[in-house]
């Protein structure tokens, strides 16, 4: 039966409207499909076209990177210099310890003070430069090592031509840390990108782990836990630990980062032999932007699409044949071991029956102090065989007592990301995607979704993945850590995080054969599966890539036979109903126009499947009073807002939608799917359609109600607003619409609002956007929209052009070929002498 679909105002395949370039400087020739062109010009050249998108050519790696940094900077100076500051350790001495900031994936996370001993523990370490040492595969293979020394030079061109004193960005004009880089900058950001999935859970348990008895000040190498007698602490109960454990990453994971990816084979495609959808969700400021770019040594290279900044590479994107995207993926890109200590000299720990010193490190970051003058902190950190000791994850304590906590983090010596993107760059089809992926193992807690021109669609969850093995983790769990890997109790989404009996030294993660890397899982024995059809991801697990055809794999990377969530029900749904020509919209297949519709529909699926019971429970209460909290409250008027929301979706003239969203953050927040009131209950046998059913006479379902109108007319919010009236991104003070709305909703189009400075505006979401189709022959045909536009500036042009246009449902036509870049009415080029 064909599912109702939402009546969204829907996107125009192919877009008007240029911009220009404003000041930049004209010179050299438009590249064409001349013979010179095809050679590579003798200089690195920026054609710039509509929106601000750069196609940078070059005749070799170390001009492409040339190109990429002054293009990146000219962007956004302000956001990589920041990000520069962050890994040299010395934001304290900048900008005070006290300020917030986030080496991680969610916005101001820790403190400056936190983040700098951190960064600083990796310096003293020298962990990138022993990298860098090392050769191919697991150092940079030489193509990234010239790109990148190119990107500091196009960098650096880009500050010394401007000035500090004269950049247009007000966030950091004459800023003293705004400097030139080097390479080993370059290196030291990928690299905390690369490990920033840890970062967030476990950098303050880390640089804030003291032993028994003594204070942070007091943690010096010489005698921290021997001066006197550690008190005891109170013991820790595996279930209460593991229960605030998972609460915690299911809350914090959907404010994290996240994605949705279809990858459609010729069996889907109307008009092509493959597509594919890349809508990654990333943070909307900061270090984690995405920017868009195509890069080209013709006869070597040419690939479109987006990176996250400062990385000379498409991270997401196309080439001639191939199309790919990434989504994070179920698995925990850390693992804990549970230490035995001596309970009268806490820094000695117990392996195999001996007794083992703990390694102390003396770590000191320079603060400015609040009259300006310069001070220095000192903190000891300590460490064992397995990693570093942790005192918290996700904020939940964990006590250093009769045990400590320690990290291993499989990223941690991983700088073959790079060798993975720049392969994915020059991939010739899926088969070609699997090779890189399985021979650098670089991927960082990402899955990889791809299509090709063949027809072939690709989901892989090939990555640098913990060596934990079903038959590893029966052996060596620890009751908490047997409570958090059980598939039966953690939340959607949520990760298997591991706690390993430290006491037991085969317990460490071990070596497999064919890992790239020490304690890294077999990449064979991650899934993958190519298919004709479809293949999707929306940060589940791999098991329903396509429901067809269930994976199986070891649990470390995540559930099977578990509820999905709605987002990955909408996705799934989205796809079989237009490639079976059941959706209610013309032919069968996908084309651009009906790819784009799957996503700036904007439909939710808790309302598909639970608006009617809602409403149904809103008119069955007498006289519409409901009691909570003490407050007595008229739900009447809710009942024909909600009634009168029949297309249920997050356009932006969408009335009810708030409300309705409002409701289900009551409803649903922060517990299982599955335990909502639903009358039918979850089934492994149909597992897209079920739980549904909501238990229109539930309690809970009125209280929800209640709760969410209080709380609208609480903050002077119709419950009749429409979507455009209340979610709107600031920019340079304009406020502009948006349309999506939560992944908890099933909106693939996924929009979190939040706090920004202190304003209520968009934290993260759909970020790039980009679909692709490949025919038979001819360039791949190409729609794109940067949701929060290229330059973090505000004195940019285009830092809100493609904000506007992706509030009015708009794409960008790309431009791919020589001859599609030449026609751009918009054509500026700069030729970097």
């Amino acid at each position: 039966m064909a599912r109702r679909r939402s009546r969204a105002r829907l996107p125009m395949a192919v877009l008007a409207a240029a911009a220009v370039m404003g000041t930049t400087a004209v010179t050299g020739a438009p590249a064409t499909a001349s013979p010179a062109a095809a050679q590579g010009p003798d200089r690195p050249t920026i054609r710039y076209t509509e929106y601000g998108i750069p196609h940078i050519i070059a005749s070799d790696w170390e001009g492409l990177g040339t190109g990429y940094g002054y293009a990146a900077a000219k962007d956004n100076i302000c956001t990589l210099a920041d990000t520069y500051l962050m890994v040299d350790a010395r934001r304290s001495r900048y900008l005070g310890p006290d300020g917030r900031t986030s080496p991680g994936q969610n916005q101001n996370t820790t403190t400056n003070l936190n983040s700098d001993l951190y960064f600083q523990r990796l310096k003293d370490d020298m962990v990138v430069e022993r990298l860098l040492n090392r050769p191919a595969p697991d150092g940079p293979e030489p193509e990234v090592r010239e790109a990148v020394r190119g990107y500091v030079q196009g960098y650096n061109r880009y500050l010394a031509e401007t000035g500090v004193d004269n950049l247009s960005d007000p966030a950091c004009r004459g800023a003293a840390w705004v400097r030139p880089i080097t390479e080993l900058d370059v290196y030291r950001h990928a690299h905390a990108e690369i490990i920033m999935g840890s970062a967030d859970a476990l950098l303050d348990g880390q640089v804030n782990a003291v032993p028994p008895g003594a204070s942070a000040t007091a943690a010096t190498a010489g005698g921290a836990g021997t001066a006197r007698r550690p008190k005891p602490a109170e013991p820790m109960r595996p279930a209460e630990t593991a229960k605030r454990i998972r609460d915690a990453l299911a809350r914090t994971r959907p404010q994290n980062m996240g994605s949705n990816a279809l990858a459609v084979g010729s069996q889907g495609v109307s008009g092509g032999t493959g597509m594919l959808l890349a809508n990654p969700h990333f943070p909307w400021q900061g270090k984690n932007r995405m920017w868009q770019s195509q890069l080209t040594i013709p006869g070597k290279l040419n690939v479109s699409g987006a990176g996250l900044l400062g990385l000379p590479a498409v991270n997401i994107g196309h080439n001639d044949d191939v199309a790919w995207s990434h989504t994070v993926a179920t698995v925990a890109p850390f693992g804990l071991f549970d230490v035995q200590v001596d309970p009268l000299n806490p820094t000695m720990y117990l392996v195999d029956g001996a007794w083992e010193r703990m390694t102390s490190q003396r770590v000191d970051v320079d603060v400015r102090n609040p009259d300006g003058s310069l001070g220095k902190v000192s903190r000891t950190l300590w460490s064992t065989r397995y990693g570093p000791v942790t005192t918290s994850i996700v904020g939940v304590q964990l006590p250093w007592a009769v045990s400590a906590h320690v990290v291993r983090d499989p990223n941690r010596d991983n700088l073959r990301a790079l060798n993975t993107w720049f392969g994915l760059d020059r991939a010739k089809d899926v088969h070609d995607v699997v090779n890189v992926l399985e021979t650098t193992q670089g991927v960082p807690f990402f899955n990889t979704i791809a299509s090709d021109r063949r027809g072939d669609a690709l989901y892989a969850d090939i990555q640098a993945v913990p060596n934990i093995t079903d038959e590893h983790a029966a052996s060596c769990l620890t009751e908490t850590g047997k409570l958090l890997f059980d598939q039966a109790l953690p939340l959607p989404n949520v990760p298997p995080v591991s706690i390993l009996d430290g006491k037991r030294s085969a317990c460490d993660w071990p070596d497999a054969p064919n890992a790239a890397a020490p304690g890294l899982l077999d990449p064979h024995r991650q899934p993958r599966l190519i298919r004709s059809d479809f293949v999707g991801n929306a940060n589940d697990s791999p098991w329903l890539a396509n429901p067809e055809q269930p994976l199986s794999y070891p649990r470390v990377m995540g559930d099977t036979a578990a509820p999905r969530s709605l987002r990955t029900q909408e996705l799934i749904l989205t796809a079989r109903n237009r490639i079976d020509g059941t959706d209610g919209l013309p032919g069968r297949g996908f084309t651009p126009e009906t790819m784009g519709r799957l996503l700036f529909a904007d439909n939710s699926r808790a309302a598909d499947l639970t608006l009617d019971a809602t409403v149904t429970a809103c008119r069955s209460v007498a006289f519409g009073l409901v009691l909570v909290d003490g407050n007595l409250v008229d739900i009447r008027e809710a009942c024909p807002v909600l009634a009168a929301w029949k297309s249920h979706d997050f356009t932006l003239d969408s009335r009810g939608s708030w409300l309705f969203a409002n409701y289900w953050a009551y409803l649903a927040g922060g517990q299982k799917p599955e335990k909502l009131p639903w009358k039918v209950p979850f089934d492994p046998e149909d597992p897209v359609h079920t739980p549904n059913s909501l238990d229109s006479g539930s309690s809970a379902v009125r209280d929800a109600l209640a709760r969410a109108v209080l709380a609208l007319r609480r903050a002077g919010v119709p419950l009749n607003a429409a979507l455009s009236e209340v979610q709107k991104v600031t920019r340079g003070g304009e406020q502009i619409p948006i349309h999506g709305s939560l992944g908890e909703l099933g909106v693939l189009n996924v929009i979190t609002p939040g706090q920004v400075d202190g304003r209520f505006d968009i934290t993260f979401g759909s970020s790039f956007v980009q679909q692709v189709r490949f025919t038979a022959d001819g360039p791949p045909e190409a729609y794109s929209v940067m949701a929060y536009s290229q330059s973090a500036d505000p004195s940019s042009p285009h830092h809100a052009d493609q904000t506007r246009l992706f509030s009015a449902g708009g794409w960008v036509t790309e431009r791919y070929t020589e001859e599609q870049i030449a026609a751009s009415p918009a054509l500026r080029t700069k030729v970097l002498d």
